[in-house]
């Protein structure tokens, strides 16, 4: 596999983008966007398509934890 060129990084972050704005649009309804992730999966190397995946979570995850701040689990509750 070889590096990609310019132009093909451009149009796998255009199309990662595109699909983030869809997903921000819908209020995370994938099915709303399968289109954008096809051509998502289609512009972007596997490897760079999990990259990305595990980056918009993690993105998603600290907004949520910035906005509603931490709560740390009841381990009383978890006990037997």
């Amino acid at each position: 596999m070889s590096f990609p060129t310019k132009e093909e990084r451009a149009k796998c972050w255009g199309a990662r983008d595109e699909l983030w704005k869809c997903l921000d649009e819908r209020k995370e309804d994938v099915a709303q966007c399968k289109e954008f992730r096809k051509l998502y999966e289609e512009s972007c190397s596997g490897q760079w398509v999990k990259h990305f995946d595990r980056k918009r979570h993690y993105l998603l995850y600290k907004e949520k934890i910035e906005k509603d701040g931490y709560e740390p689990l009841d381990h009383d509750k978890f006990k037997s």
